[in-house]
């Protein structure tokens, strides 16, 4: 969603040129759980239509990565199960090029729909969606030639859409789906290549930055793997420094204090339903973690991975290791705003949205 920000911000920038571009990809939803293989009839199959906005160097960030691509795209997936349903999604995305600009690799952010998501009257055998809206991500690595015939291009390769609803609501398996893509790129304007520039605007030293400090808020609601059980909000306070390295990168240490309301009632829960499990109910349901990470800054937009482990979580769920994947937007050189998802392996615990400071 916050790629999806970006690329309606940026449109209002007027250099540069302009493609579209249609995909038709046909593939296979992967069993990574087998609550949803009985869900796996068929290959899906749909297509992919995307509006990309080239870059030439007019920002310091275009020459240093190369001269990415941003956009938006629309996709449709044809799961070819009723009980499943079809997928539509909105996306923001950018496009990074490698390899004389033939191979393309797109990574894209937003929000999905499900036409029959679960319900316990009337479909519940769907255990992958529990909602209709759900964030989505998908990942594309293409083969791409523009201007083969007049101002029209071919492209071809392998695509990846993840649709999950962020444990939002249960239940929530979600899928995975793996396709090969076979596809056309229309270019509005044929000739671009000597308008690229390579621009050093950023002179600044990142080695010799010192650490800087941060520290973030983030919310948001889930609900346990219990059906029926309720949503409940939860709050995670993080503190962490962080190290430049370069122009790109950073490297994070810190901690996090998490409140997951949600692992109070499951506790709860567990002891009255499984007391051979769980023997007091007022375990505290509190965890504090510490954590490891990377940030690879772009231009206003970062991407952090971090990996972290608890050090206090008396109740013993989900195991000692989670992983957090998100996007940061900076508002000022010390202001910013986050959404992340954080997971314990391939199992979701929680989208986060977060604010914070970096000094």
């Amino acid at each position: 969603m916050i790629l999806l920000i970006s690329a309606m911000a940026f449109s209002q920038e007027q250099n540069g040129k302009f493609t579209v571009d249609a995909n038709y990809f046909y593939g296979n939803i992967l069993p990574h759980n087998n609550t949803i293989r009985h869900l796996i009839t068929e290959h899906p199959e749909g297509i992919l239509i995307s509006f990309n906005k080239k870059t030439f160097g007019e920002k310091e960030w275009q020459s240093a990565y190369n001269f990415p691509d941003y956009g938006a795209s629309f996709h449709y997936e044809n799961t070819k199960n009723e009980t499943l349903g079809d997928l539509y999604g909105l996306y923001g995305h950018y496009n990074f090029y490698f390899l004389n600009r033939n191979l393309m690799f797109r990574v894209g952010q937003g929000v999905s729909y499900n036409t029959n998501p679960y319900d316990k009257n009337t479909n519940f055998r769907n255990l992958a969606y529990g909602s209709s809206w759900m964030p989505s991500t998908y990942l594309m690595l293409n083969y791409k030639k523009e201007n083969v015939f007049k101002n029209i291009g071919v492209q071809a390769g392998i695509s990846f859409f993840h649709h999950s609803n962020a444990n939002f609501q249960s239940p929530n398996t979600s899928t995975n789906t793996l396709a090969f893509n076979l596809g056309v790129n229309y270019s509005f304007e044929k000739s671009e290549e000597n308008q690229r520039t390579t621009r050093v605007f950023d002179t600044i030293n990142y080695k010799k930055q010192p650490i800087k400090f941060n520290i973030s808020f983030r919310t948001g609601i889930n609900e346990s793997d219990i059906i029926g059980s309720g949503q409940f909000p939860f709050y995670v306070l993080s503190a962490n420094i962080d190290k430049r390295l370069s122009r790109k990168s950073a490297l994070q240490f810190g901690t996090d204090f998490f409140m997951m309301k949600y692992l109070d009632e499951y506790i709860k829960y567990k002891a009255v339903a499984y007391p051979e499990e769980v023997h007091d109910a007022d375990t505290d349901y509190r965890r504090i973690g510490v954590f490891v990470g990377h940030e690879l800054f772009v231009n206003r937009f970062s991407i952090e991975t971090q990996v972290g482990y608890y050090v206090y979580s008396p109740f013993d769920f989900l195991g000692p290791l989670y992983q957090r994947i998100g996007l940061k937007y900076y508002a000022t050189n010390k202001i910013f705003a986050s959404m992340a998802l954080k997971t314990h392996g391939a199992k979701a615990e929680a989208l986060e949205f977060g604010v914070g400071v970096r000094l």
